[in-house]
């Protein structure tokens, strides 16, 4: 079984930044593509940044020019590095993998467990 594992949330002042990483760990399998997603307290989880294993990038337009999504396809590894943080930002961030194995043959999303990111005005 595969797992994601995420890191790098924190508390951080408005204007600031942080790197979240996640890391997909297991045995037999590849990674298409990875992406990050936020929930806010009271809303619904909305798509941050994704990317395939090719390096196409989708953006949501809300973190343009902040964010920026990378991966590390040999660490099996995705990074999101946030600038430039505002309030609505604060969420917890979940990293999300669409996963495959080779034997037995299988496809699956997985998610890793969430990381908090808090931004004080």
């Amino acid at each position: 079984q595969v797992q994601l594992v995420e890191s790098g949330g924190g508390l951080v002042q408005a204007g600031g930044f942080l790197r979240l990483s996640c890391v997909a760990s297991g045995s037999s399998f590849g990674i298409n593509a990875m992406g990050w997603y936020r929930q806010a307290p009271g809303k619904q989880r909305e798509l941050v940044a994704t990317i395939t294993s090719g390096g196409s990038i989708n953006l949501a337009d809300s973190v343009k020019g902040r964010f920026a999504i990378s991966r590390d396809n040999a660490k099996n590894t995705v990074y999101l590095q946030m600038n430039s943080l505002e309030p609505e930002d604060t969420a917890v961030y979940y990293c999300n993998a669409d996963v495959f194995y080779y034997r037995p043959y299988g496809a699956t999303s997985l998610w890793g467990q969430g990381t908090q990111v808090t931004v004080s005005s």
